[in-house]
């Protein structure tokens, strides 16, 4: 009997440099990979910026284009074309708990001095929060700025750890991108996405934060699962490769 093999994909620094759209080149390689593969879409993002990154310069909605896509870790999850499930945070935790989290995020906020800040600091999506310390408005330039700056700064670690101290009990943070984390109720990193895979012998999985502390660590490191950690979208194209095209 012949194994259901499914590749599985993170968006950002797998997929697409992060943050911008996908190249002609990528997404050509992804139709010819669908013809040899079952393909699926993992990531942090919600449903309309990975639209926006793998749509297309048609803007093609992206269930139509992937037979698996899972935004938000998989709490808003699509199978050929339709929506197979969606998940609240605020139904999960409480208003009461949300609110105690934004504001603590807040204090936090109020103590740090950054190069420049902007606006959007915490983004509400349908199954979890994105907080960014510089702000999600911020130019592509002050993006990178950031991202070289909390390398040695440690802006988000330190954020982390602090909010792991008062809500690590109820509540996982995982860091992603280039200025950002997400938190989430425990359980509902990546691995989430693998409920709706029950009918594959084996699920690869490619993402480039898939160290301890990365949002693609869980899902790599689980037992469901072939982890592969990529460096960029080239080097993704390389691995599917000579793992599926050979």
């Amino acid at each position: 009997m012949t194994k259901k093999v499914i590749a599985l994909f993170d968006v950002d620094g797998t997929l697409t440099v992060p943050r911008q759209q996908i190249v002609p080149e990528m997404e050509k390689f992804m139709e010819k990979l669908k013809e040899n593969v079952t393909v699926g879409i993992v990531g942090g993002s919600d449903y309309k910026k990975i639209t926006e990154q793998l749509g297309g310069a048609g803007g093609e909605p992206i269930e139509k284009k992937f037979p698996y896509v899972f935004s938000e870790n998989g709490l808003v999850a699509f199978h050929n074309g339709e929506k197979i499930g969606e998940t609240s945070m605020i139904e999960r935790i409480g208003e009461e708990k949300y609110q105690d989290l934004t504001n603590e995020i807040f204090g936090l906020m109020a103590n740090i001095r950054l190069p420049v800040k902007r606006g959007t600091f915490i983004e509400f999506r349908k199954g979890m929060i994105n907080v960014s310390p510089i702000g999600r408005a911020c130019s592509q330039t002050e993006r990178d700025a950031f991202e070289q700056h909390d390398k040695t700064a440690n802006v988000r670690p330190k954020m982390v750890e602090h909010l792991k101290e008062k809500f690590g009990d109820i509540l996982t943070f995982s860091i992603g991108g280039q200025i950002s984390f997400d938190v989430f109720p425990t359980g509902w990193d990546k691995t989430y996405s693998l409920r709706f895979l029950e009918e594959f012998d084996e699920i690869h999985f490619f993402g480039d934060k898939t160290y301890k502390g990365g949002n693609d660590y869980e899902i790599f490191e689980s037992e469901r699962t072939i982890g592969h950690t990529v460096t960029s979208w080239k080097d993704t194209m390389e691995q599917c490769t000579k793992l599926f095209l050979n």
